[in-house]
């Protein structure tokens, strides 16, 4: 039997074929996931060259002919006479790079506190989580927003447009990590005591070897679920300081940023600018939650 017919017959896929909502949520995200990678090769136009722009084609309705130079857009235009549905696969690009990019961040930072507070202990894990604790009793949009704010004052004037992307990821890395290092430590205690690691003790291991060949693979699960919820949390918050102004740049605009930009023309008629771009921030975001409550109960043998 090959390994991909092994990987079909397990009880993982098995839970995935039984689960509607899992398959509908998979292919969501396939689909606007490979939308947003193959971007340039599906978006009719590129909305972020001012030479492709035409001003005559601002406010054009979805579906209508625009009645000054004829053209039919799908979506309809905005006020610059950008494609709406170009906008949407390159802006999905950026909400998607800075969403996995956080959450990678968050991991890898949660993933060694946790395992470093929960197998050395002492005042290590007493200072890093009491300040675990502390963060908690914020909101992470606002640790989120005070971290940006803190690290674009530091960056040069000339830089921040350029950085700002950047920025974000760390804002929103920092206000994430928490959840992944208090679950790492609390299987790490659980880990530490067991005769694996007894064992790789006695032959002499380090114990950073201990920690990161012996420990690590056996608390990735509740990890990957963590992430997997993470990624749509992070989606959501990149879109909301977008929305505020505070986090992608105008010339780099995410979903965020087009729903704030839709946002000025909903009440004057085009609302075709502000829907489109939050029903796909919506169905992503959606997705990936629902995708992420399925691996939840799927990886929990309880459950099984």
């Amino acid at each position: 039997m090959s390994a991909f017919a092994r990987a079909w017959q397990s009880d993982f896929a098995w839970s995935f074929r039984r689960s509607p909502v899992a398959v509908v949520s998979f292919i969501v995200v396939v689909v606007l996931v490979g939308a947003a990678v193959f971007a340039p090769l599906i978006a009719p136009y590129d909305p972020f060259d001012p030479a492709t722009l035409n001003l005559m084609n601002g406010f054009s309705k979805p579906m209508e002919p625009n009645a000054f130079t004829g053209e039919t857009f799908w979506l309809g235009t905005d006020d610059q006479g950008r494609d709406v549905f170009s906008t949407i696969l390159y802006g999905m690009r950026i909400s998607l790079f800075v969403g996995f990019s956080a959450v990678l961040f968050a991991m890898v930072l949660g993933i060694v506190l946790g395992l470093v507070t929960g197998y050395v202990g002492g005042w290590t894990e007493t200072i890093i989580m009491r300040i675990a604790d502390v963060q908690l009793t914020f909101p992470a949009i606002l640790v989120a927003m005070l971290i940006f704010g803190v690290a674009k004052g530091f960056t040069p004037v000339h830089l921040r447009d350029e950085m700002a992307i950047w920025v974000l990821i760390l804002a929103i890395g920092l206000s994430d990590w928490v959840q992944f290092a208090r679950v790492v430590r609390g299987a790490t205690l659980v880990e530490k005591n067991k005769e694996y690691t007894q064992a790789a003790k006695l032959i002499g291991r380090r114990p950073a070897a201990i920690m990161f060949w012996h420990i690590l693979p056996n608390v990735m699960s509740p990890v990957l679920v963590i992430a997997t919820i993470s990624l749509a949390l992070a989606i959501i918050a990149e879109a909301t300081l977008s929305f505020l102004g505070v986090g992608a740049p105008p010339t780099q605009p995410s979903l965020g940023t087009l729903i704030r930009i839709g946002q000025g023309f909903l009440f004057s008629g085009e609302w075709w600018i502000i829907l489109f771009p939050a029903v796909t921030l919506l169905a992503l975001a959606l997705s990936v939650n629902l995708l992420g409550d399925w691996l939840r109960d799927a990886l929990n043998p309880r459950l099984r």
